[in-house]
Protein backbone atom coordinates (compact mmCIF):
# COMPACT_ATOMS: atom_id res chain seq x y z
CA UNK A 1 0.00 0.00 0.00
CA UNK A 2 1.38 3.24 -1.05
CA UNK A 3 2.25 5.66 1.95
CA UNK A 4 0.95 8.83 -0.34
CA UNK A 5 -2.48 7.07 -0.63
CA UNK A 6 -5.47 8.26 1.12
CA UNK A 7 -6.15 4.42 2.18
CA UNK A 8 -2.76 4.08 3.53
CA UNK A 9 -4.05 6.83 5.88
CA UNK A 10 -7.39 5.59 6.51
CA UNK A 11 -6.43 2.30 7.38
CA UNK A 12 -3.82 3.45 9.50
CA UNK A 13 -6.69 5.65 11.37
CA UNK A 14 -8.64 2.07 11.39
CA UNK A 15 -5.62 0.42 13.10
CA UNK A 16 -5.75 3.41 16.10
CA UNK A 17 -9.31 3.44 16.39
CA UNK A 18 -9.38 -0.20 17.15
CA UNK A 19 -6.47 -0.40 19.23
CA UNK A 20 -7.95 2.60 21.31
CA UNK A 21 -11.32 0.90 21.75
CA UNK A 22 -10.28 -2.63 22.77
CA UNK A 23 -7.36 -1.58 24.19
CA UNK A 24 -8.59 0.41 27.60
CA UNK A 25 -8.90 -3.03 29.19
CA UNK A 26 -5.03 -3.85 28.73
CA UNK A 27 -4.23 0.06 30.77
CA UNK A 28 -6.09 -1.80 33.67
CA UNK A 29 -4.48 -4.58 33.65
CA UNK A 30 -1.12 -2.65 32.97
CA UNK A 31 -1.81 -0.41 36.46
CA UNK A 32 -2.70 -3.51 38.61
CA UNK A 33 0.29 -5.66 37.20
CA UNK A 34 2.63 -2.88 39.03
CA UNK A 35 0.81 -1.44 41.32
CA UNK A 36 2.43 -3.05 44.46
CA UNK A 37 5.81 -2.28 43.00
CA UNK A 38 8.10 -0.03 44.45
CA UNK A 39 7.99 3.91 43.05
CA UNK A 40 10.89 4.25 41.67
CA UNK A 41 10.15 0.54 39.67
CA UNK A 42 6.59 1.40 38.29
CA UNK A 43 8.02 3.35 35.62
CA UNK A 44 10.12 0.43 34.47
CA UNK A 45 7.68 -2.34 35.11
CA UNK A 46 5.04 -0.66 32.92
CA UNK A 47 7.81 0.19 29.88
CA UNK A 48 9.26 -3.24 29.91
CA UNK A 49 5.48 -4.53 29.80
CA UNK A 50 4.25 -2.57 27.19
CA UNK A 51 7.34 -3.05 25.52
CA UNK A 52 7.27 -6.89 25.22
CA UNK A 53 3.17 -6.94 25.08
CA UNK A 54 4.02 -4.49 21.71
CA UNK A 55 6.53 -6.87 20.46
CA UNK A 56 4.06 -10.34 20.97
CA UNK A 57 1.27 -8.77 19.72
CA UNK A 58 3.21 -7.86 16.47
CA UNK A 59 3.76 -11.49 16.04
CA UNK A 60 0.30 -12.68 16.67
CA UNK A 61 -0.53 -10.28 13.79
CA UNK A 62 2.05 -11.29 11.58
CA UNK A 63 0.81 -15.07 12.17
CA UNK A 64 -3.10 -13.94 11.79
CA UNK A 65 -2.41 -11.81 8.11
CA UNK A 66 -0.84 -15.06 7.08
CA UNK A 67 -3.71 -17.39 7.99
CA UNK A 68 -6.24 -14.78 6.69
CA UNK A 69 -4.85 -15.60 3.54
CA UNK A 70 -5.71 -19.25 3.51
CA UNK A 71 -9.39 -20.02 2.35
CA UNK A 72 -12.50 -19.51 4.31
CA UNK A 73 -10.47 -17.95 7.31
CA UNK A 74 -11.65 -14.21 6.34
CA UNK A 75 -15.20 -15.62 6.51
CA UNK A 76 -14.36 -17.05 9.67
CA UNK A 77 -12.11 -13.39 10.38
CA UNK A 78 -15.68 -11.81 9.46
CA UNK A 79 -17.79 -13.21 11.50
CA UNK A 80 -15.80 -13.46 14.93
CA UNK A 81 -15.28 -9.65 13.96
CA UNK A 82 -18.98 -9.04 13.57
CA UNK A 83 -19.53 -10.75 17.17
CA UNK A 84 -16.73 -8.75 18.62
CA UNK A 85 -18.57 -5.77 17.43
CA UNK A 86 -21.58 -6.64 19.08
CA UNK A 87 -19.78 -7.56 22.06
CA UNK A 88 -18.74 -3.99 22.48
CA UNK A 89 -22.09 -2.61 22.60
CA UNK A 90 -23.24 -4.68 25.51
CA UNK A 91 -23.77 -3.19 29.29
CA UNK A 92 -20.16 -3.55 31.18
CA UNK A 93 -20.57 -6.79 32.94
CA UNK A 94 -18.96 -7.23 36.83
CA UNK A 95 -15.29 -6.15 37.40
CA UNK A 96 -13.08 -9.55 35.81
CA UNK A 97 -10.05 -8.03 36.69
CA UNK A 98 -9.81 -9.27 39.88
CA UNK A 99 -8.13 -12.29 39.15
CA UNK A 100 -4.91 -9.88 37.71
CA UNK A 101 -1.85 -11.17 39.69
CA UNK A 102 0.09 -8.45 41.54
CA UNK A 103 3.52 -8.85 41.78
CA UNK A 104 6.29 -7.17 44.37
CA UNK A 105 8.86 -7.39 41.74
CA UNK A 106 10.18 -6.24 38.76
CA UNK A 107 10.44 -9.35 36.39
CA UNK A 108 7.04 -10.90 37.90
CA UNK A 109 5.06 -7.60 37.00
CA UNK A 110 6.78 -7.40 33.68
CA UNK A 111 5.76 -11.28 32.87
CA UNK A 112 1.89 -10.44 34.00
CA UNK A 113 1.49 -7.23 31.74
CA UNK A 114 2.41 -9.41 28.63
CA UNK A 115 0.44 -12.81 29.51
CA UNK A 116 -2.15 -10.39 30.46
CA UNK A 117 -1.81 -8.68 27.05
CA UNK A 118 -1.59 -11.46 24.79
CA UNK A 119 -4.85 -13.25 26.41
CA UNK A 120 -6.94 -9.97 26.37
CA UNK A 121 -5.70 -8.84 22.85
CA UNK A 122 -6.83 -11.64 20.75
CA UNK A 123 -10.17 -9.43 19.67
CA UNK A 124 -7.79 -6.55 18.96
CA UNK A 125 -5.60 -8.87 16.66
CA UNK A 126 -8.17 -9.86 15.02
CA UNK A 127 -9.55 -6.45 14.28
CA UNK A 128 -6.47 -5.25 13.29
CA UNK A 129 -5.57 -7.94 11.07
CA UNK A 130 -8.64 -7.60 8.97
CA UNK A 131 -7.90 -3.67 8.71
CA UNK A 132 -4.22 -4.14 7.84
CA UNK A 133 -5.38 -6.03 3.90
CA UNK A 134 -2.16 -7.64 4.42
CA UNK A 135 0.46 -4.92 4.94
CA UNK A 136 2.38 -5.72 8.23
CA UNK A 137 3.71 -2.48 8.00
CA UNK A 138 0.48 -0.76 8.99
CA UNK A 139 -0.04 -2.75 11.89
CA UNK A 140 3.66 -1.74 13.40
CA UNK A 141 2.94 1.78 12.72
CA UNK A 142 -0.93 1.54 14.08
CA UNK A 143 0.44 -0.25 17.26
CA UNK A 144 3.12 1.95 17.89
CA UNK A 145 0.98 4.99 17.52
CA UNK A 146 -2.07 3.98 19.44
CA UNK A 147 -0.01 1.84 22.97
CA UNK A 148 1.12 5.36 24.24
CA UNK A 149 -2.04 6.31 23.88
CA UNK A 150 -3.76 3.88 25.90
CA UNK A 151 -1.59 3.69 28.37
CA UNK A 152 -0.72 6.74 29.09
CA UNK A 153 -4.14 8.45 28.11
CA UNK A 154 -6.21 5.54 28.91
CA UNK A 155 -7.86 7.63 31.11
CA UNK A 156 -9.08 10.52 29.18
CA UNK A 157 -10.14 7.82 26.42
CA UNK A 158 -12.35 6.09 28.78
CA UNK A 159 -13.72 8.85 30.01
CA UNK A 160 -14.79 10.05 26.79
CA UNK A 161 -16.23 6.92 25.83
CA UNK A 162 -18.42 7.12 29.19
CA UNK A 163 -19.50 10.71 28.66
CA UNK A 164 -19.93 10.08 24.90
CA UNK A 165 -21.43 6.68 24.09
CA UNK A 166 -21.69 7.25 20.41
CA UNK A 167 -17.94 6.65 20.17
CA UNK A 168 -18.77 3.01 21.62
CA UNK A 169 -21.23 2.80 18.93
CA UNK A 170 -19.62 4.03 15.77
CA UNK A 171 -16.01 1.84 17.10
CA UNK A 172 -18.72 -1.24 16.98
CA UNK A 173 -19.85 -0.15 13.22
CA UNK A 174 -16.21 0.26 12.13
CA UNK A 175 -15.83 -3.53 13.53
CA UNK A 176 -18.82 -4.09 11.61
CA UNK A 177 -17.53 -2.28 8.49
CA UNK A 178 -14.30 -4.14 8.46
CA UNK A 179 -15.65 -7.62 8.66
CA UNK A 180 -18.16 -6.47 5.71
CA UNK A 181 -15.30 -5.85 3.58
CA UNK A 182 -13.71 -8.88 4.77
CA UNK A 183 -15.85 -11.29 4.39
CA UNK A 184 -16.25 -10.70 0.40
CA UNK A 185 -12.34 -10.54 -0.06
CA UNK A 186 -12.09 -14.32 1.17
CA UNK A 187 -10.38 -16.18 -1.51
CA UNK A 188 -12.59 -19.17 -1.45
CA UNK A 189 -15.45 -16.77 -2.53
CA UNK A 190 -13.71 -14.91 -5.54
CA UNK A 191 -14.36 -17.39 -8.15
CA UNK A 192 -18.37 -16.55 -7.43
CA UNK A 193 -17.73 -12.88 -7.52
CA UNK A 194 -16.38 -12.68 -10.68
CA UNK A 195 -17.90 -9.58 -12.75
CA UNK A 196 -19.45 -8.55 -9.77
CA UNK A 197 -19.26 -4.54 -9.46
CA UNK A 198 -16.60 -2.80 -7.26
CA UNK A 199 -19.19 -1.56 -4.92
CA UNK A 200 -20.00 -5.09 -3.62
CA UNK A 201 -17.47 -4.59 -1.06
CA UNK A 202 -19.18 -1.34 -0.16
CA UNK A 203 -22.38 -2.84 0.25
CA UNK A 204 -21.03 -5.47 2.56
CA UNK A 205 -19.28 -2.87 4.72
CA UNK A 206 -22.35 -0.69 5.24
CA UNK A 207 -24.07 -3.68 5.97
CA UNK A 208 -22.44 -5.34 8.14
CA UNK A 209 -21.69 -2.24 10.21
CA UNK A 210 -25.57 -1.40 10.20
CA UNK A 211 -25.74 -5.27 11.39
CA UNK A 212 -23.37 -5.07 14.18
CA UNK A 213 -25.08 -1.73 15.82
CA UNK A 214 -28.80 -3.20 15.41
CA UNK A 215 -28.16 -6.88 16.91
CA UNK A 216 -25.66 -4.82 19.46
CA UNK A 217 -28.51 -2.17 20.59
CA UNK A 218 -31.33 -4.60 20.85
CA UNK A 219 -29.29 -6.97 23.03
CA UNK A 220 -27.84 -4.05 25.17
CA UNK A 221 -31.55 -2.84 25.72
CA UNK A 222 -32.94 -6.28 26.64
CA UNK A 223 -29.85 -6.93 28.43
CA UNK A 224 -30.23 -3.72 30.48
CA UNK A 225 -34.28 -4.96 30.88
CA UNK A 226 -33.39 -8.27 32.53
CA UNK A 227 -31.15 -6.65 34.97
CA UNK A 228 -33.85 -4.16 35.72
CA UNK A 229 -36.69 -7.29 36.48
CA UNK A 230 -33.98 -8.67 38.93
CA UNK A 231 -33.31 -5.18 40.71
CA UNK A 232 -36.77 -5.06 41.31
CA UNK A 233 -37.26 -8.27 42.64
CA UNK A 234 -34.07 -8.39 45.01
CA UNK A 235 -35.81 -4.92 46.69
CA UNK A 236 -39.70 -6.51 46.76
CA UNK A 237 -38.35 -9.62 48.13
CA UNK A 238 -37.45 -8.14 51.47
CA UNK A 239 -40.42 -6.32 51.57
CA UNK A 240 -42.08 -9.80 51.56
CA UNK A 241 -40.28 -11.74 53.61
CA UNK A 242 -40.83 -9.02 56.70
CA UNK A 243 -43.14 -10.29 59.07
CA UNK A 244 -46.04 -7.72 59.96
CA UNK A 245 -45.92 -5.94 63.15
CA UNK A 246 -49.32 -5.70 65.14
Amino acid sequence: MDITSPQFYLAVLQIITIDVLLGGDNAVVIALACRKLPEQQRKKGIFWGVVGAIILRIMLIFFALQLLSLPYLKIAGALLLLWIGIKLLQPEAEDGHGSIEESTNLLGAIRTVIIADVVMSMDNVIAVAGAAKGELGLVVFGILFSVPIIVWGSRIVLTLMDRFPVVITLGGALLGWIAGGMLVSDKALQPYLQGVPGWLHYVTAIFGALMVVAVGKFLAKRTMGERRQLIDLAIQQPAEETPATD
